[in-house]
């Protein structure tokens, strides 16, 4: 498959983050060199979407603070962006209204069709305003000028990074101009772009349990978008998916990362972090980068039994 002939993938996790650890930005790391490798998908971006503080889970430290350590935490990478929506909204939000919005974003600012994993867009186009008649894309088929998958992938990352996601600083940017006028110079190349829900067993897990997942978001989140899921401590995924019958169902929309890597579910959990926090255990090191143990320190953050 050619570059533009691949699905591209932003992928998207939600949760407390309460702290972020370096397991759920490995989980990112892994989840994208496996959909490379497939030979199927190009990920071009990542999100990390912290949850709203009235989720009510007890010991969740403020937006504020979780925030400012999922920002630390991913700021050497050039994919993965830390977004705020979910935390500045009035309440509590579904990880199905969270796709939601920023597959809408996409459409948006983009001019991009984003299609659903059942009924893939036959001409989603970059840069193209929709329902308008394309205007000549190339003169005397003159195909020197004609846009590379490298320059696509460079405005397509360069737009998402800036549109979608924040990092430290903040900054507001104007889009209105710079989009209109790749709609009128350029037409891009035609692409199929995909929002995936990024997330561990465990919650692929949570899925099978009776009452506490609305139904008919399950069929959004699994049948429209589809879900990478990293496995933790050997969980056997295929076990947990037939436990669904949504999950059986979709299960052509759920990859499951394969990997020879060893991932524990103590590198990933923030519970264990935080435990280490109180117990001044120093393998807390092995659960969290330096920068945001030292925010931790500095804000005084988990040191006690209730966070």
């Amino acid at each position: 498959m050619t570059e533009t002939t691949k699905t591209h993938v932003i992928l998207l996790a939600c949760g407390s983050f309460n702290p972020v650890t370096k397991g759920h930005i490995q989980m990112f790391e892994r989840a994208r060199d496996y959909l490379h490798k497939t030979g199927r998908f190009i990920v071009i971006g990542g999100i990390v979407s912290p949850v709203h503080d009235s989720y009510g889970k007890q010991g969740l430290v403020s937006s504020r603070h979780r925030l400012t350590m999922c920002q630390l935490a991913v700021q050497s990478s050039d994919w993965i962006r830390v977004d705020p929506w979910e935390c500045y909204q009035d309440t509590w939000q579904t990880t199905c209204s969270v796709l939601e919005h920023h597959r809408d974003l996409m459409k948006r600012v983009t001019g991009c069709i984003l299609s659903n994993v059942n009924t893939p867009s036959l001409t989603p186009v970059i840069g193209q305003p929709q329902n308008e008649t394309p205007q000549p894309i190339y003169q005397n088929n003159n195909l020197a000028n004609k846009p590379t998958a490298v320059k696509l992938l460079g405005k397509v990352g360069e737009s998402l990074s800036r549109i979608c996601c924040v990092r430290p600083p903040m900054e507001r940017f104007t889009f209105v101009d710079e989009n209109a006028n790749l709609g009128t110079v350029m037409r891009y190349e035609e692409i199929e772009l995909r929002i995936l829900l990024l997330c561990g067993s465990d919650l692929l897990e949570s899925f099978c349990i009776p009452g506490l997942w609305n139904e008919a978001d399950m069929e959004v989140i699994v049948g429209d978008f589809g879900i990478v899921v990293v496995p933790r401590d050997g969980a056997d995924t295929d076990r947990i998916m037939n436990h669904s019958s949504i999950l059986r169902k979709y299960k052509n929309n759920i990859l499951v990362v394969k990997d020879d890597v060893n991932h524990p579910m103590a590198i990933v959990s923030s519970t264990k972090s935080r435990l280490a926090l109180q117990h001044g255990d120093g393998h807390v090191v092995d659960y969290l980068s330096q920068p945001v143990i030292d925010y931790i320190l500095k804000s005084q953050l988990y040191l006690n039994a209730s966070g």
